[in-house]
């Protein structure tokens, strides 16, 4: 909050010209984040120079950039151009509990930085800035034919459930369900997470057979080789039957109203007549105040051709696919998870 009035208490203009340049300071962090220089740093504080070496780097260049993230906070620069770690650049490292280093890297992929170039292009047709610039149909036939990116992309979405994973198993007793299907759980970290806090649960981690093949060195380590199934498949086609609750973490939102709601349709002819849905995703509150969701809701139009849902929004489409809302349960992280009853 301090920084928001911090904010306010500037010329109007001003903040604006901070709004305008941030995407600056984003590629910039993406391409430290590729180069992985904060992982460098862990090890000691190095010169600029160095840094190029380690990573066959135009030094020159590469300190240009180390100085502007520096500015920001992001790196702090010493005598001699030397660098050392801040706790911001501290998330930019690999294999930390708190890393966004994958996402970083995310954002500076073409797909992503490319289809925010026809934001205007989006708002003209509705049509996807990534069907724009790549002539693809959707996202996932995007990723399925540049398989680098669509590694960079699971992590990103690994990145995201390490920060919420312990706020949604905390927010809800899923220990109430004999078997819970994550469906579309990509690599398992939030299915592990829940497994872990419920011992009694058994899991079934849902995805694309190509997705799903990274799953086993996130699960492995949690012991849970006894009580997580791994199967593969494709959501639009059908899920695995006869569970007593079906989780979608950000899934939902990646599609329009036709598909999503295709999506829990196959969940309402799987799920046992006692069971539950549970839409982990962020539901869009009205007002002004700062919102990740309605930033979030523009990288939904402009990529995979989805959206952020009110609260209405999703009891309407839980209606056409056979459910009532119970129950939105709020968590500690921006995402809420929208429990849904069959009716």
């Amino acid at each position: 909050m301090s920084s928001v009035v911090a904010l306010q208490e500037l010329p109007a203009n001003v903040v604006m010209m901070q709004m305008l340049t941030a995407k600056w300071v984003s590629a910039s962090i993406s391409v430290v984040a590729e180069l992985g220089i904060a992982d460098l740093l862990a090890q000691g504080d190095k010169t600029a120079d160095e840094l190029a070496d380690a990573v066959s780097a135009h030094g020159p260049s590469l300190y240009r950039v180390l100085r502007a993230l520096a500015s920001v906070g992001v790196f702090a620069e010493t005598e001699g151009r030397r660098f050392t770690l801040t706790p911001l650049a501290e998330c930019l490292r690999g294999n930390v509990p708190n890393s966004v280093r994958e996402f970083a890297r995310f954002t500076g992929i073409p797909a992503a930085m490319q289809s925010w170039d026809h934001l205007m292009h989006s708002v003209k047709t509705g049509e996807t800035g990534l069907r724009k610039a790549f002539a693809v149909k959707n996202a996932f036939d995007y990723l399925r034919a540049h398989p680098e990116e669509a590694a960079i992309f699971d992590g990103a979405m690994t990145d995201n459930s390490r920060r919420s994973a312990p706020a949604v198993a905390e927010a809800y007793d899923f220990g109430r369900f004999r078997q819970l299907v994550d469906v579309a759980g990509g690599h398992g970290l939030l299915l592990a997470t829940i497994l872990r806090r419920f011992p009694g649960l058994e899991g079934v981690l849902f995805d694309l057979p190509e997705v799903i093949a990274g799953a086993k060195k996130t699960l492995t380590p949690y012991g849970l080789d006894d009580r997580c199934k791994v199967i593969g498949g494709s959501f639009f086609e059908a899920v695995p039957a006869g569970a007593d609750a079906y989780m979608l973490k950000h899934i939902i939102h990646d599609w329009d109203d036709e598909r999503a709601l295709a999506i829990l349709q196959n969940i309402r002819k799987a799920i046992q007549p006692s069971g539950r849905l549970l839409i982990v995703e962020v539901v869009i509150a009205p007002g002004n105040e700062p919102s990740f969701g309605k930033l979030l809701d523009l990288e939904m139009l402009v990529i995979p051709g989805g959206r952020e849902r009110t609260s209405d929004e999703y009891r309407d489409l839980f209606a056409s696919a056979g459910f009532s809302l119970a129950e939105i349960h709020e968590t500690a992280a921006p995402t809420s998870i929208i429990e849904g009853v069959p009716v």
